[in-house]
């Protein structure tokens, strides 16, 4: 039969390799001392409060205990305690401060690359583009052709990086759904859109048919990228209707009488036309009289 202990054995030693639980004391004196490295004797004893349990952990038994340091609220001292056996006295082994569920603790840490927003660059700083920058693509190699040259000056190259079509994708999609998109307030009640207003001005290149610039100081998007399909009260096609220079007075409507038409009689058919019993006495009076023999 094997002299290695079984499992229940096996967990039997190792419970009798713990330190005593009841080892408050121990544990609490060791709390106050490392609170004291930050206040006075008086403020450490009181910076930690009541026992809140223990855990054991292999061969160690950790100790809890309140903090009631201000500031700290939800936080809670941890000593653990190692012990070498029996007969042996309890070591302190380390002692933290712990949060807990309801703690107030800082953020999760973000990269600055993924804390920086729009509006954040102020005077004097500086934000460099990473080097694998997806919305960036290397840009065009330069030509002893004068004729080549004058192109890519044209279509925007001669730099060493240029916009990627997920650069310009995303340049778009931001556009569009911004303040200066179709889908603004301002647009929407706008009597024209931009891309027939003869102060919009069109970008360059692929985002020409869908982007320009406002060069309308009135506008709110002066100076600014607005969408083809944006559109704002200051259009150049808007006509305000003239009055007159002379005040003209209203109309007066005399609702009080009422017009009644009454369609006159029809005549009988034994009547003789007026018209033709004129010309026949006209004819009768136009003959003359025959003369007696």
């Amino acid at each position: 039969m094997s002299d290695e202990p079984t499992h229940d054995e096996g967990a039997t030693v190792r419970e009798a390799q713990r330190p005593p639980a009841d080892a408050i004391d121990l544990a609490r004196a060791a709390a106050v001392e490392e609170a004291a490295t930050d206040a006075g004797p008086d403020e450490a004893a009181a910076a930690v409060g009541e026992h809140l349990g223990g855990a054991a952990e292999d061969d160690a038994y950790t100790h809890f205990f309140a903090a009631t340091r201000p500031g700290y609220r939800g936080w809670r001292w941890a000593v653990t305690l190692g012990w070498a056996g029996e007969g042996e006295p309890a070591t302190v082994s380390e002692v933290v401060m712990l949060p807990g569920h309801d703690a107030l603790v800082a953020p999760t840490w973000v990269p600055w690359h993924e804390r920086v927003r729009p509006g954040d660059l102020g005077v004097g700083d500086l934000l460099p583009s990473p080097a694998e920058d997806e919305r960036l693509v290397p840009g065009y190699v330069a030509s002893d052709d004068p004729a080549v040259e004058d192109v890519a000056v044209e279509i925007g190259l001669g730099r060493t990086r240029v916009l990627s079509r997920f650069g310009r994708t995303e340049a778009a999609i931001r556009w569009q759904e911004g303040p200066h998109g179709p889908s603004a307030a301002m647009a929407r009640s706008a009597p024209g859109v931009c891309g027939t207003c003869g102060f919009f001005v069109p970008l360059a290149g692929s985002l020409r048919g869908g982007f320009g610039v406002c060069a309308n100081e009135f506008s709110p998007g002066d100076g600014a990228v607005v969408a083809v399909e944006y559109g704002c009260g200051a259009h150049s096609d808007v006509v305000v209707e003239q009055g007159s220079p002379v005040q003209v007075a209203a109309l007066v409507f005399d609702d009080g009488v009422d017009l009644e038409t009454i369609a006159p009689p029809a005549a009988s058919s034994d009547e003789a036309d007026p018209a033709t019993s004129d010309e026949a006495v006209v004819v009768e009076s136009a003959e003359p009289a025959p003369a007696d023999s």
